[in-house]
């Protein structure tokens, strides 16, 4: 296992060429994270003053209901910016049917959640916020509690000229944090850029079947490891009342079951796997492709049996440890009163 040396981005850009203005505030990307493809929109430009009010919202329970939830309840800084639980737990209790997914580089995201219906990580933040079985509020109570809330106000000010509360502005700050939020330099990432000696020998063996005979790299593709798109595996799919994930969004019978292929960066922290959680350790995710995943009328394409033998999934796996980033997990800040 690598030692797991982890870092949230804080550190900016300073640029004095006006084409560069409008990313001087990005934050530095570690080595194999690619620039080009980092998404900020245009009405939501990063600045530390919005990433410092992001930060402390994303860790303020008084976002939920009652208080007892907040973003990082779900997506803990310890936890592979996940959840180490099948699913996780809200307000009263209460628990969803899907699994947390990473925010790591969620900023390369095109769309958010298993089931893509987020277009952007603004429309992601507020998502929980009026979920019955998350933080159960409702986004006007969202705007009234943070408003009352006097420790707030500079941080508004700073971030956004004035002091007032919105919801908008709430999710631009949230989301700004989230952008933060990136894994790279892995052992893997170095070995792309020359490093030899950077992956074991099992590794390398790991990376040449993940590239062949596993078929990884067939959805797990591109510096992020993920083609972005949707595939059903057969997860889940034997239920009585199966998740259908793309499906409730786009109503178009082939993308029954399907869901958003996860990022492998850090795929070693973020246990559990799968939209549901139900594969607890990668051994158990590779048996699952090794014999082409569970049948089902919308099983896609490319799930075949693998024949893989132990020693080579051992290899896969040890090649998915390489792709531990280089940061470390932040203490939770201290929040206005």
């Amino acid at each position: 296992m690598l030692t797991r040396v982890i870092v949230l981005l804080s550190v900016f850009f300073v640029s004095t060429s006006p084409i560069l203005a409008a990313e001087a505030n990005y934050p530095a990307l570690p080595l194999g994270l690619d620039r080009d493809a980092y998404l900020v929109p245009e009405d939501n430009p990063i600045t530390p003053e919005k990433v410092e009010l992001g930060k402390l919202l994303y860790f303020d329970k008084r976002i939920s209901m009652d208080g007892t939830i907040s973003c990082a309840s779900c997506h803990h800084p310890s936890k592979g910016w996940a959840d180490d639980k099948p699913t996780s737990l809200g307000v009263d209790g209460k628990t969803g049917n899907r699994n947390s997914p990473t925010v790591i580089n969620t900023a390369f995201n095109y769309v958010q959640f298993w089931d893509g219906r987020a277009s952007s990580l603004e429309e992601q933040a507020v998502g929980p916020m009026a979920n019955p079985v998350e933080m159960a509020h409702t986004l006007e109570g969202v705007e009234q509690r943070i408003a009352v809330i006097e420790g707030y106000k500079p941080y508004f000010k700073a971030a956004f000229g004035d002091e007032t509360v919105t919801i908008d502005r709430i999710a631009k700050a949230i989301a700004s944090f989230e952008r933060t939020v990136l894994s790279g330099n892995s052992k893997w990432d170095r070995h792309l850029a020359g490093d030899t000696a950077a992956l074991s020998d099992a590794a390398k063996r790991g990376l040449e079947l993940f590239e062949g005979k596993a078929n990884c790299a067939q959805c797990h593709n591109g510096f992020n490891l993920t083609d972005g798109v949707f595939h059903n595996l057969g997860v889940g799919m034997n239920k009585p009342e199966p998740d259908l994930g793309r499906y409730e969004q786009t109503r178009v019978e082939k993308d029954k079951g399907a869901f958003k292929t996860p990022t492998l960066r850090d795929i070693t922290r973020t246990a559990p796997y799968m939209h549901d959680g139900s594969q607890k350790t990668l051994e158990e995710v590779m048996d699952l492709y090794n014999k082409g995943g569970e049948p089902n009328a919308w099983l896609d394409p490319k799930m075949v049996p693998l024949n893989l033998t132990p020693e080579e999934i051992s290899d896969i796996i040890e090649f998915m440890k390489s792709l531990e980033g280089d940061w470390r997990p932040m203490e939770e800040p201290r929040l206005p009163e």
